[in-house]
C-alpha cells in the first residue's frame, strides 16, 4: 500500500508587487499658481496696442489722435481655473489578517502601494488627457511609421517655432511603440547621453533640443501618437494630498487607511499653441 505524505506548503514574507512607473508629469507641467486658501484661481489676459506711423508734422487733428497715433485702450480679461477633481479611497486591514500574512498587509506599505498603483496612474491619465484635448494644434490622425515619424515630429517643432514657443524646455512625449519607430528611423539620431538628474525625471534621450519622455500607453488617451509641449502651457496643481492610517479606530480591530487628493489640470488660453498633439490611426498599432 502506498504511503500518504502531506507535502509542506511554505509562504515567504514577500509580496509580488506590480510594476508601476513613477509619474513624469513634472517635465511637462508647472506649478506656477497657488491654490492655498482658494478653490478657484483667476489670471489676467492683457491686450496690446497696434503700431502706428509717427505723425511728425502733427497734421492730424482727430481728438483721439496724438502724434503717436490713435490712443487705444488695453483689454484686460480673465480666465478662471476651478479645481474639479476631489478624489478619495479607504480600506481596512484587520489585525489578525496582518499578523497571519507575515505583516504583508502592513498599513504603510499598503498605502504606498495604493499611491503607486492607483493614485499616480489616475492623475497622470487625467492630466495627459487634458493636455491632448486642449492642445492648440491637433492635426488629423496619421499612420506613423519609421519612414515618416521624423517628418511628423519636425512638423510639430516647426509649429511651435512659428508660434514663438521657447525652444528650451520642450518635451516630446511618446508611447513605447512610437519610441520604437524613432529608434528604427534612419533619419533620427537620438542623443541618449542624458544626465542622471534628468533620467530620474523620466528623460531617456534628446531630439533636436527636446527632451524625450516615454510613457506607457495605458496612461495616455486612446490613439495617442506623440505630443510636443512646453511645460509653461499646462498648470497641474495638487491642492491637497491627505493620507492617514488610523490604528484601532472605533468599530475596527486593526488599521483604517484613508486618502484624499484634490488636483486638476489647466491649459492657459494664451499658451495652447505650446502643445502639439498627434493622434494615430489603427494602422500604426
Amino acid at each position: 500500500m502506498a504511503n500518504t505524505i502531506d507535502l509542506v506548503t511554505k509562504f515567504q514574507p514577500y509580496v509580488d508587487e506590480q510594476f508601476k512607473n513613477e509619474s513624469k508629469l513634472s517635465m511637462l507641467t508647472n506649478q506656477d499658481f497657488d491654490w492655498t486658501g482658494a478653490h478657484t484661481v483667476k489670471v489676467y489676459k492683457i491686450g496690446t496696442s497696434a503700431m502706428n506711423d509717427y505723425d511728425r508734422s502733427g497734421a492730424n487733428t482727430d481728438t483721439n489722435w496724438s502724434r503717436f497715433g490713435p490712443v487705444a485702450g488695453l483689454d484686460a480679461t480673465t480666465e478662471e481655473m476651478t479645481l474639479t477633481k476631489d478624489r478619495s479611497f479607504t480600506f481596512a486591514i484587520d489585525k489578525l489578517d496582518n499578523d497571519e500574512t507575515a505583516q504583508q498587509l502592513a498599513g504603510a506599505s499598503a498605502l504606498s502601494r495604493q499611491d503607486r498603483e492607483v493614485v499616480i496612474p489616475e492623475v497622470d491619465a487625467y492630466v495627459y488627457g487634458v493636455m491632448a484635448s486642449k492642445a492648440g494644434t491637433k492635426p488629423a490622425a496619421a499612420a506613423l511609421t519609421a519612414e515618416n515619424i521624423y517628418t511628423e515630429i519636425l512638423k510639430a517643432s516647426e509649429t511651435l517655432d512659428d508660434a514663438e514657443v521657447p525652444e528650451t524646455g520642450r518635451v516630446l512625449l511618446v508611447t513605447p511603440a512610437i519610441y520604437a519607430l524613432m529608434k528604427q528611423s534612419a533619419d533620427i539620431a537620438l542623443d541618449t547621453d542624458v544626465g542622471q538628474d534628468m533620467r530620474l525625471k523620466g528623460v531617456i534621450a534628446n531630439l533636436d533640443g527636446a527632451a524625450v519622455v516615454k510613457v506607457p500607453k495605458v496612461r495616455l488617451p486612446e490613439s495617442f501618437g506623440f505630443m510636443l509641449a512646453h511645460p509653461s502651457a499646462t498648470v497641474a496643481p495638487v491642492k491637497l494630498e491627505d493620507y492617514r492610517i488610523h490604528q484601532d479606530p472605533p468599530g475596527l480591530s486593526g488599521s483604517l487607511v484613508e486618502g484624499r487628493i484634490c488636483y486638476d489640470a489647466f491649459v492657459l488660453d494664451n499658451k495652447t499653441k505650446a502643445i502639439y498633439y498627434q493622434a494615430i490611426t489603427a494602422q500604426t498599432e
